[in-house]
């Protein structure tokens, strides 16, 4: 049994998640300890309680201390069964951090799923549903999983109630693909939307983008919309398309912020990353460790910013594969012996 310490690094629910899907996939037991220790609330709340108990059902896993608060937890998986899945978190909890935890065992399964999640889709310290779409996937897209996700109903705090469906097809075989050059950049498009509220707050956040954009000699294509949800909610999303990668960038509305600083914020990020000239945002070169490692292989890439996100991933992801990292200035290069073979 692997055990490890939930406070190491970054120190959250990301620990939890990457170590579940990780256990799942090589089927080795573990015990997470301090779980969230140094947060406001620690232990598992019920957006981590039901990545436990989701891959509990997935691969048939013994557990002890999945309760709410607990900051202990035993998981020992047996295997993985691929099929037609749907879990509803209950509150506003991250469909897509959810989705971080259930995706690689999925993806290195033997056969497809279907998983159907409700829950937040777009909330505070998560990515919102559109990076996971346009960004994330895509790029795992390119590695050679076949992935495909759509989205029902917007879930926002504290409401939630957002349905998203992602279909799951295992690769039938892996690429490697340059990830330190971003190439040309070709575009800057995105949405500013609204969930049961005026949409002349979407146009707000969209014009004071496209404003700050335009002063710096970009040519964005936002659009907007008013989308389906239980509750109320805004949010702006832009996308840098690159000829070699995709980048996301979001901003959430809330009680009290003005519309122009949603798209204001969102904006601040994205030019840091094309100022950066990375080719990951920081977001993604996080992500992407989890598949990449697991695919095997060397790696290099090159990030907007070295996080303590990335370098607690780093750390977690040696526990359990025989991986060699080095990180130099904005670079990270990779040196694994991957488990593709499993499942296969």
């Amino acid at each position: 049994m692997l055990h490890i310490d939930g406070s190491f690094g970054e120190g959250g629910g990301q620990i939890l998640r990457t170590a579940l899907a990780l256990s799942s996939i090589l089927q080795k037991p573990i015990h997470i300890f301090n779980i969230r220790k140094g947060r406001k609330r620690p232990g598992l709340m019920p957006q981590h309680l039901m990545c436990v108990r989701a891959l509990k059902e997935i691969t048939d896993a013994e557990t002890k201390g999945d309760s709410k608060g607990s900051t202990e937890l035993y998981f020992s998986p047996q295997r993985i069964r691929p099929g037609s899945y749907s879990f509803d978190i209950g509150t506003a909890g991250s469909a897509t951090l959810l989705l971080q935890a259930l995706l690689p065992p999925l993806l290195f399964s033997d056969s497809p799923s279907i998983v159907e999640i409700t829950g937040g889709t777009h909330v505070p310290f998560s990515p919102p549903f559109d990076y996971f779409k346009e960004v994330l996937v895509q790029l795992l897209k390119r590695l050679g999983f076949r992935i495909r996700a759509d989205i029902e109903s917007y879930g926002f705090y504290p409401v939630g109630g957002g349905r998203v469906t992602v279909e799951i097809n295992p690769a039938d075989s892996f690429k490697h693909i340059e990830l330190t050059e971003r190439g040309a950049l070709m575009s800057i498009e995105g949405i500013s939307a609204v969930g049961g509220l005026p949409l002349s707050i979407a146009e707000r956040q969209k014009n004071e983008a496209e404003a700050i954009l335009s002063s710096r000699g970009f040519s964005p294509e936002i659009k907007t919309a008013s989308v389906p949800t239980p509750g109320k909610g805004t949010y702006i999303f832009l996308k840098v398309v690159a000829e070699n990668i995709a980048a996301g960038f979001s901003s959430l509305g809330a009680r009290g912020k003005r519309a122009e600083a949603v798209g204001e914020e969102a904006v601040e990020e994205l030019i840091q990353y094309i100022n950066s000239n990375a080719c990951l945002d920081h977001h993604l070169s996080d992500q992407i460790l989890v598949y990449i490692t697991l695919i095997g292989g060397q790696w290099r890439l090159s990030t907007s910013r070295i996080t303590e996100h990335l370098r607690t991933n780093l750390w977690l992801i040696g526990r359990f594969l025989d991986v060699e990292y080095k990180i130099e200035d904005s670079v990270v290069e990779i040196k694994s012996k991957g488990v593709s073979q499993i499942h296969r």
